[in-house]
């Protein structure tokens, strides 16, 4: 697997990403900065990390090309992506975060940031441009930095402790699963500070790849036994670098993470929700908000965050399928303003679904039977070449008659979006949405059904199509 950049970053191999790739992104992010105003020579760039055993490393490395490229490096050390976007906008400072996310533990990345957020998809497009003009040749030696390891920290947790009134979780009782996520102390920290009981469980010196949105066999049997053995309000937890939740209810149960951010729009009381095609489509009926729809990936949320500020409309928000919360404008959800933080976060659904569960009065469980939310499921077929994949998209495209001919073993088409693949509502109200994946060989089906039979039903039709069609 050679490195690539694309919406998370830089990814790759670890033992690539510890050699002249890092070197190259980093520099090409440097000049790219500078060519754009975000940032001029001597200006500080953050540098943070998770805990993978090569992000040391990786940050080393940074650091070296940082100081070459004339700015100025600082050590943020080891903790959440969401506490690094946060401290760089106190500091004014782009920051370059050092993590993998969920993937396994054998690879790793670079996440960059201006010092208003996350970069879009232009500053892709000119850090990559910037890259191509770099040379192995200019791969720099190692370089000193200044520390504020003790200042990023102290500045995320203060904004974290003016979410919630004092003591707000008291009587609680919540399992933190630390595993590897750089976010497990402050998760910890967070929730005894506003009055829970909390219970450690799983830390890890190893590296453990948590998806909290796919999540595997493993971390539902771990959910399901620690549920066993004693009486839970909730498990929480996040992904490696702490931008994505995970909360499950008191037997174990995750729920989904547009669940959480459709619980947390309405614990903000936003005017605009921002969402990805992919979320589920109870959201719409679900709270006094507009919805706007994008493509797949944090940078076009963003994006659409951007155009409804653009237009005028405040208490913005946006949030993607796997649980990760942004914030567009500042808000005031009970006595303290909360600055706008618009990169993924963890902390906040989580917060925002326990205290909604403590001052309603109901378990977790109880909110998506409440909400009356579709049964959403999805799956990939993988080795599905491009070529494939765009030759299908183009067939279902150029005429509805063929789109309904494809579809009929599965039901009438009502009505179509193609914001991101195509979203096929059927009559019934069933959804199946294809999806070329972006970055690999692969097709995606997602899709939504009354219950969750139903809806499995329907995605291995969905699969048995795509992988009926020869292209």
């Amino acid at each position: 697997m050679s490195s690539k950049f694309g919406t998370s970053g830089l990814r790759g191999l670890s033992e690539n990403l510890l050699g002249f790739p890092s070197t190259q992104y980093t520099l090409a992010f440097c000049h790219h900065l500078a060519a754009s105003g975000h940032a001029k020579p001597g200006d500080p760039i953050l540098v943070g990390q998770d805990f993978r055993a090569s992000s040391p490393g990786i940050a080393a490395r940074c650091v070296a090309a940082i100081e070459q490229a004339g700015f100025q490096p600082v050590l943020c050390g080891a903790l959440p992506t969401p506490a690094l976007a946060c401290y760089g906008q106190k500091r004014n400072a782009a920051s370059l975060m050092i993590t993998g996310s969920h993937i396994p533990a054998d690879r790793n990345g670079i996440k960059f940031y201006l010092p208003s957020g996350e970069i879009t998809k232009q500053d892709e497009l000119a850090i990559c441009a910037h890259a191509a003009e770099i040379t192995e040749d200019q791969a720099p030696v190692a370089a000193d930095a200044l520390h504020e390891e003790a200042e990023a920290a102290a500045h995320f947790i203060a904004r974290l402790q003016a979410i919630l009134p004092d003591q707000a979780l008291s009587g609680m009782k919540i399992g933190v699963y630390q595993h590897s996520t750089v976010a497990r102390d402050m998760l910890v920290d967070i929730l005894r500070f506003y009055g829970a009981d909390i219970v450690p469980l799983g830390w890890s010196d190893e590296f453990i790849p948590v998806d909290t949105e796919a999540v595997s066999p493993e971390t539902l049997s771990l959910l399901a036994e620690w549920a066993k053995e004693g009486s839970y309000d909730a498990f929480v937890s996040a992904d490696g670098d702490g931008d994505r939740p995970l909360v499950a209810d008191g037997q174990g149960v995750p729920l989904r993470g547009d669940l959480l951010g459709l619980m947390t729009a309405r614990f903000l009381r936003a005017d605009v929700v921002v969402t990805p095609v992919t979320s589920n489509s109870g959201i719409e009926r679900n709270g006094d908000f507009d919805v706007l729809r994008t493509q797949v990936g944090s940078p076009f949320v963003i994006a659409g965050m951007e155009k409804a500020r653009a237009d005028g409309r405040d208490h913005i928000v946006g949030f993607e399928a796997n649980g990760g919360f942004l914030t567009a404008t500042s808000f005031t959800p009970t006595q303290n303003a909360l600055a706008a933080l618009p990169t993924r976060d963890c902390f906040l659904p989580i917060l925002s679904a326990l205290y909604l569960s403590k001052v309603e009065q109901k378990p977790l469980s109880a909110f998506e039977a409440e909400y009356h939310m579709p049964v959403a499921d999805a799956d990939r077929l993988k080795d599905y070449a491009q070529s494939r994949s765009s030759a299908l998209m183009a067939e279902l495209s150029a005429s509805r008659d063929n789109l309904a001919a494809f579809l009929a073993p599965v039901g009438k088409v009502a009505s179509v979006s193609d914001i991101d693949g195509l979203r096929v509502t059927l009559e019934g109200g069933q959804v199946i949405h294809f999806r070329p994946s972006g970055n690999a060989p692969e097709m995606r089906c997602y899709v939504e059904a009354e219950d969750e039979s139903q809806a499995k039903a329907l995605l291995l039709k969905g699969l048995a199509l795509l992988e009926g069609f020869k292209g």
